[in-house]
């Protein structure tokens, strides 16, 4: 029985957890020292709130719907508490950082929202939830990831690229959440125009937030009085850490120099205002179907191609009556279905009474058909 006292082990325990014990309510370490100081979560939280109006707006256009993502929540977490916090089912988008940042990235959908998803953006209602409506969300997902993905090669300065989007639906106890090391949940309210509200959940390593946030705060520069050294647009909505215009400390330099006086000697420095650029991001989905209705009356050519080949002059100055052309389609293969001798679906030749009809089976993806297009 013990005596009430405490062991050096138990005493070195307790002054080792002095530094951790005041935490943030729903902030727990994953792995033994790896968390997030209250000032990373809230520099993190900043950047990605930078990203919310254009993950919105891509999503809007995708859907033709009005979608609202807000403003996440941010926590450290083990893979088993991510996983209890998630619905029985989900979709998983894994979209990896694999240049210029090395790490696991996942977005979890719940099946109701990724239904949604698909059904608006392949025009359907209540589609399946196959591997073309999961190929559509992943589609989605690539859209969200995408600024996130620029905005933090921009903040660490080196170009970031991530692995193409893996999707697949999975039992929660089943998904591929990496071990071994803490993990950063980020949790967006996401609503859809006449929909309920629902939420969409990103994980991201904790080295890689980490790295992230280091880079960002690199060694800020004096202020000049009256020089704003950082516009809206450069900083992403984190305070504190202004980033200075080429020049400035050159400038800064020169004038305390001369007692206030500019580089050339004639007067005070000038007062440098930091350029203000016009939002470029599409305001929405609304404004785009509503454009698009002037366009409905216009009549287009679609075409339906069993086949191509390609052959010499001299090949085709014999073709004759009974000539037998052997065409690149195999027996049974999907016909291609063009518009404007654009590829937009795949299907199948049917009769209908005496006439030759195609039954789509395959709509082309946004992604192949803008390919087509350049």
């Amino acid at each position: 029985m013990s005596d009430g006292s405490l062991s050096q082990d138990e005493i070195d325990a307790l002054l080792q957890g002095t530094d951790t014990i005041e935490m943030d309510a729903g902030v727990s370490p994953a792995v033994e020292g790896e968390s997030l100081s209250d000032h990373e979560r809230e520099t993190f939280l900043g950047l990605l709130r930078g990203l919310i109006e254009s993950q919105s707006s891509n999503l809007s256009m995708l859907t033709g719907k009005t979608v609202r993502i807000e403003s996440p929540t941010v926590e450290v977490s083990t893979a088993a508490e991510l996983s209890a916090d998630l619905p029985d089912e989900v979709i998983e988008v894994k979209i990896d950082f694999i240049e210029g940042l090395r790490g696991d990235h996942i977005y979890f959908l719940p099946l109701d929202i990724a239904n949604r998803i698909a059904s608006l953006m392949l025009g359907q209602e209540g589609v399946e939830l196959d591997e073309m409506a999961l190929s559509t969300i992943g589609e989605a997902i690539s859209n969200i990831a995408g600024p996130a993905t620029s905005t933090l090669g921009n903040q660490i300065g080196r170009p970031v690229q991530t692995d193409s989007p893996v999707n697949k639906r999975t039992p929660k106890n089943e998904i591929s959440l990496p071990g071994g090391e803490g993990l950063v949940k980020v949790d967006y309210p996401l609503t859809i125009e006449g929909d309920m509200p629902s939420r969409l959940v990103e994980i991201y390593p904790v080295s890689l937030v980490k790295e992230v946030v280091s880079a960002m705060e690199g060694e800020p520069a004096e202020a000049v009085p009256g020089i704003d050294m950082g516009s809206p647009a450069r900083n992403s909505g984190i305070a504190g850490k202004p980033t200075p215009g080429p020049g400035i400390g050159m400038q800064q330099t020169f004038g305390q120099a001369l007692g206030g006086m500019s580089p050339m000697g004639q007067g005070p420095p000038p007062n440098v205002q930091p350029v203000q650029f016009a939002n470029l991001q599409p305001t929405g989905g609304r404004i785009e179907q509503g454009n698009i209705g002037l366009l409905m009356d216009v009549y287009m050519e679609m075409t339906v191609e069993l086949g191509r080949t390609k052959k010499l002059i001299k090949e085709i100055l014999t073709i004759g009556e009974g000539t037998i052309i052997e065409l690149d389609k195999l027996a049974g293969e999907p016909v291609d279905i063009l518009v404007n001798h654009k590829l937009i679906a795949k299907g199948e030749v049917v009769v209908i009474d005496e006439n030759f009809g195609v039954r789509v089976t395959e709509i082309v993806s946004p992604i192949e058909r803008m390919g087509d297009l350049t």
